[in-house]
């Protein structure tokens, strides 16, 4: 959540905590989009007007960075038809006008939730692994591995890949979005991690290989089979 008056952030956060939910405030775009860069999160309540941008600017960022799979609902005191069409035009799921009403803000989550992570989503289940793509949970031998959300999204497209050779470019735009603001040296970390975290080799049946100049195959080494 972003909200720069801190009265109304510590009284959205108590509304949303009472639901149930875990909240992260911020009081500056700036602090949310660093925070979106490197972190997980299911829903985004963001105020229209904040100290060193705007809620459109804010969004611009989130759906090209992240594309549409982060619900997002303006929260603001702008109640003008101008405002409303601008934010759902730029991307907003939901808009709603303060003073927001507790039990309304809490549906209107679980609506948009419900939307973006439909019911039956599947438990991707390959040898030693296990993919929860709904809750973004990854284990190893049943143990949880800690992961960034990217590094977490380029796991699950390549095991829903094996044996595909994906140009560096080609994973750049996947995962961080077209025309992304970095190089292709951030896809040789992000896969360097994941050899790492993921324990890749004979003992996982799995191997995640590079091919010089061009990019990397993720393939089985034995005959591990899927669920």
């Amino acid at each position: 959540m972003v909200e720069d008056d801190v009265e109304q952030r510590d009284l959205l956060e108590l509304w949303v905590t009472s639901g149930k939910h875990t909240v992260e405030s911020f009081g500056t775009a700036a602090a949310l989009t660093q925070a979106l860069a490197v972190g997980r999160f299911d829903v985004l309540i963001l105020d229209w007007l904040l100290p060193d941008g705007t809620g459109a600017d804010v969004l611009q960022w989130t759906r090209h960075h992240l594309g549409w799979a982060l619900p997002v609902i303006v929260v603001t005191a702008r109640e003008d038809e101008a405002t409303v069409v601008s934010a759902l035009k730029a991307g907003a799921d939901d808009y709603v006008v303060k003073p927001a009403k507790p039990m309304e803000l809490l549906a209107r989550i679980e609506a948009v939730v419900r939307r973006v992570q439909p019911a039956g989503i599947p438990v991707l289940r390959v040898g030693a692994y296990e993919i929860d793509i709904a809750q973004h949970r990854l284990f190893v031998d049943r143990l949880p591995v800690a992961m960034t959300q990217k590094e977490f999204d380029l796991s699950v497209y390549f095991f829903q890949n094996p044996g595909k050779l994906f140009s560096r470019d080609h994973l750049l735009d996947k995962i961080w979005g077209l025309n992304a603001d970095i190089d292709t040296r951030t896809v040789d970390t992000h896969v360097s991690r994941l050899r790492k975290k993921l324990r890749l080799g004979t003992a996982t049946g799995w191997t995640l290989s590079s091919v010089h100049g061009y990019g990397y195959r993720f393939d089985r080494t034995d005959n591990t089979a899927e669920s």
